[in-house]
């Protein structure tokens, strides 16, 4: 089922952060039992045709959802043409920006997407269906993730066609002057405030966190359906040190 379809019905999804540009941790993580990943082309190497492969190498059960390197039209509509199904947009912090990234997402009328054949249209084999069902089908996801998103959130969540609101916790603290200190005082105001907000407009929420312990509170309140946990480098690294305590 489209991820999208399912975040409407209320099942929260459950993701891991991948890194890495490599199509081989991208298949297996899609067989682990993850609903969507969540790939990383903002700090991740990736260029489109490393996306592309990632793609295609994933199980088509697992959703993908691609953070995209800038808030540019060209950015946004390559993502999209390599088949994702959707888009998570860093560091949005006004509703000109907000609106910006939604008509990017969609095709004319509803936006200006251009409309080109590519692997997300079986490359011309079923560019009607794509077309016909993508403006209603794409995920679009906005991360706030400075104190100026928090201070305009309210005319954010109006833009109409933001599907999810993600907290990106360690640059909003960083924002604040408390990099990393995604516990602080300040930081847990201000998502307070972002969640206020979401209540009122109807808009489900994400976070995410780098371990089990760190995403569970969030799990646990129903506004928040896209939970990522972990990263693929952190898994390595936490998986090698394991074995070398372990070895002694």
């Amino acid at each position: 089922m489209n991820l999208k379809k399912r975040l409407q019905q209320g099942e929260t999804l459950l993701g891991t952060l991948l890194s890495l540009p490599s199509p081989e941790i991208a298949e297996i993580m899609s067989q682990v039992g993850f609903d969507w990943l969540f790939i990383d082309l903002e700090h991740g190497p990736h260029g489109v045709l490393e996306l592309q492969r990632t793609l295609q190498a994933m199980k088509p059960e697992c959703s993908a959802l691609v953070r995209v390197a800038e808030l540019s039209e060209a950015s946004i509509k390559k993502v999209l043409d390599t088949g994702a199904e959707g888009i998570i947009v860093p560091k949005v912090n006004s509703a000109e920006e907000a609106g910006r990234i939604v008509s990017y997402a969609k095709y004319p009328t509803q936006g200006v997407r251009g409309v080109g054949a590519a692997r997300a249209h079986g490359y011309g084999l079923s560019f009607k269906e794509y077309v016909e069902k993508a403006n209603e089908q794409t995920l679009v996801v906005i991360q706030i993730e400075h104190f100026e998103g928090v201070n305009h959130i309210n005319e954010i969540v109006e833009v109409e066609g933001i599907d999810v609101v993600f907290i990106g916790p360690y640059d909003l603290s960083a924002s604040f002057g408390v990099a990393g200190q995604v516990e602080h005082a300040l930081v847990k105001v201000a998502i307070d405030k972002v969640e206020k907000a979401c209540d009122k407009a109807g808009i489900p929420m994400g976070y995410f966190g780098t371990t089990p312990e760190a995403v569970k509170p969030f799990r646990q309140k129903e506004r928040y359906q896209l939970i990522t946990c972990g990263t693929d480098t952190g898994f390595l690294i936490e998986k090698g040190k394991s074995v070398l305590k372990e070895l002694g």
